[in-house]
């Protein structure tokens, strides 16, 4: 018979043969008390520069514009733009029940780190465990409300901040954010085999800055060269969701903090693979 396991007494003699010696213990924080939040979709990608905060920004436009209720959680801490892009000032406020998220003016919330900070030019000159711990914060700290979708914009790699997130929050799945150019099958392999390990699903691949239009013949430009995007995803069995060009009129008001008029239709694909 296995021995009853007494937690006030635990040692090494004591907790041999206990039921739970041996077992994987969950690395997930738990949420906020005042939060309910249906499904949690992650964005991610292998480098930095490619745009997965405009990604998870038109995604979360798409949903809202959907009647969905939705929120951004911006976990690119040393690098965070979801706020500028929207507009987004002042500081987030909170009391003894957690902090609350700022609203965008299309309904979705938003915590960024750059919420938090006395300007948004003050750099997060932090080591990789505080900068994990500010995502953990986000999630069990944040009053997010009633959600049914909640997008987190990752920093780029498989670091600290990645891995906490895969580890501490219950993502439904990932969609991997990449560029045309030939070191791709490498970058998304990384990104993908990471999400593989941590029995994370990986939803679909987005590929940005996919060309240019011509403004006088409207004719596309492979500035980056031709796309190996569709064999990729061939050979990992993952379909790609979008296919993004260069646009002015995107860059445009993500700089002047309107990204809340935009609706990505490039990215329409990418509707159909989120979890309901």
């Amino acid at each position: 018979m296995a021995k009853e396991c007494n937690n006030t007494s635990c040692n090494k003699s004591s907790c041999e043969g206990c039921p739970s010696k041996g077992q994987p213990q969950s690395l997930q924080e738990e949420m906020n008390a005042y939060s309910d939040i249906k499904h949690v979709i992650g964005i991610v990608s292998g480098k930095g520069g490619v745009g997965k905060s405009f990604v998870t920004a038109s995604l979360a436009n798409r949903m809202a514009a959907k009647g969905y209720r939705v929120g951004i959680l911006d976990g690119d801490i040393t690098g965070p733009s979801i706020p500028k892009m929207y507009g987004l000032k002042g500081a987030a406020q909170g009391d003894e029940n957690g902090i609350y998220p700022l609203l965008t003016q299309n309904d979705i919330k938003v915590i960024s780190i750059n919420l938090l900070l006395p300007t948004e030019d003050t750099p997060v000159i932090w080591r990789g465990p505080i900068l994990a711990n500010m995502v953990k914060q986000f999630w069990k700290d944040v009053i997010w409300g009633e959600l049914d979708y909640l997008f987190v914009d990752m920093p780029p790699g498989t670091g600290d901040v990645p891995l906490t997130v895969f580890q501490s929050l219950p993502l439904d799945g990932v969609m991997i954010v990449t560029s045309p150019q030939d070191l791709v099958r490498m970058i998304v392999k990384k990104a993908y085999n990471m999400a593989e390990m941590m029995k994370v699903p990986v939803l679909g691949i987005i590929e940005n800055y996919s060309y240019v239009k011509c403004p006088d013949c409207g004719k596309e430009i492979k500035v980056f060269g031709e796309s190996h995007i569709d064999e990729i995803a061939e050979e990992l069995k993952v379909p790609v969701v979008g296919r993004m060009p260069i646009d002015t009129v995107f860059a445009s008001k993500a700089d002047c903090g309107a990204f809340h008029e935009i609706s990505n239709a490039y990215i329409a694909q990418a509707d159909a693979v989120l979890p309901r």
